[in-house]
């Protein structure tokens, strides 16, 4: 299988040219190193599904679930993310991989949003139909991640933003989305958020600053993150250069 740098489409390894775009795909065997990007990290759940499987027995859970998904893949990529990986009832996106956008940030907050707003009519289905609902709770953070290539189906992302991300999620509450300080930064004129005590977060130094998304203004547009110059991965730059994510509080007053 080989993915369109441009439109992110999956095609044929024997193709020449994207099936979707028509744009020319790379050639066979000319697979890059792994490379740093800042992309933007989505990073959701539900909350209680211990519940679920506790109440549905293993068929209907798997209905329950695979509705989930649905709805999972559809809100993110409606907005341009490209879902990673599912884990357990968890799901893994990134915005900026394999085509990068000035807003994938905003796109990826507004995707958190939309996964949160659009539960109203699939859990009026699964409550007709099952007797249950659900709630997601979700973190995103931005910053630079270690990427294979996406030419060749290689769908790895290493970075503290994604980690950040998987601990922002794991201490919302149900219905909540949490930001990291690095996306608040570039989405704050697009959305309405209300300041959480610095989160000590396990595998973190020092507590880390977040803020609980509230609305998202549906006309804002973004602010474009600094472009990571594709290359191959260099040793470790100092934590707090351009595009770092560690959101440590309190941050260096040169870079706040």
């Amino acid at each position: 299988m080989t993915v369109c740098p441009v439109c992110g489409e999956p095609n044929p390894a024997r193709a020449s040219f994207c099936l979707n775009c028509g744009s020319q795909l790379p050639a066979a065997g000319s697979a890059s190193r792994p490379a740093r990007k800042t992309v933007t990290v989505v990073f959701t759940d539900l909350a209680g599904s211990g519940a679920l499987g506790q109440r549905l027995d293993p068929e209907s859970l798997a209905v329950v679930m695979a509705s989930w998904f649905d709805h999972l893949r559809a809100v993110l990529e409606r907005h341009g993310g490209r879902v990673q990986k599912f884990v357990g009832d968890a799901v893994v996106a990134v915005f900026g991989i394999p085509v990068v956008n000035e807003d994938d940030a905003l796109r990826a907050v507004r995707a958190a949003a939309g996964l949160r707003g659009g539960l109203g009519p699939l859990n009026d289905e699964l409550e007709r139909d099952w007797g249950v609902t659900l709630q997601v709770r979700t973190g995103v953070n931005t910053g630079e991640v270690v990427t294979g290539d996406p030419a060749i189906g290689d769908a790895l992302v290493l970075g503290d933003a994604v980690n950040v991300a998987a601990r922002l999620e794991q201490v919302a509450a149900p219905g909540e989305v949490l930001l990291g300080q690095s996306t608040y930064r570039l989405v704050r004129d697009a959305v309405e958020v209300e300041g959480v005590t610095p989160l000590h977060l396990r595998g973190k130094g020092a507590p880390v600053v977040a803020y609980r998304l509230g609305r998202v203004d549906p006309g804002a547009p973004g602010t474009p993150a600094a472009r990571t110059p594709p290359s191959s991965v260099a040793s470790p730059s100092c934590a707090w250069s351009p595009g770092c994510t560690s959101g440590s509080w309190p941050p260096p007053a040169a870079i706040c």
